[in-house]
């Protein structure tokens, strides 16, 4: 499976869960769960990437929104909505 850059992260998340479930599998032979280990931690990190990316965004919006957003953000580390 080739890494896709540009993939979302809903697809991301989809890979990751397919190799989960391979990686479950009784009969994985040790080269391909390696494979798939790693692949799954590039995928993890593009998610996380993502994951951060939206939130930063929001956390932009919330502040030209309303600028006294970003206080309670940073008190509850949570968007607002």
């Amino acid at each position: 499976m080739a890494e896709n850059k540009s993939a979302s992260f809903e697809a991301s998340l989809a890979s990751l869960t397919e190799i989960v479930t391979q990686l479950e599998s009784p009969d994985i032979e040790l080269e391909r769960a390696v494979d798939l280990y790693r692949q799954g931690r590039e995928l993890v990190a593009r998610c996380e990437a993502l994951l951060k990316t939206a939130e930063e965004t929001l956390r932009a919006a919330a502040d030209t929104a309303a600028p006294g957003a970003t206080a309670a953000l940073a008190r509850d580390d949570e968007i607002p909505f």
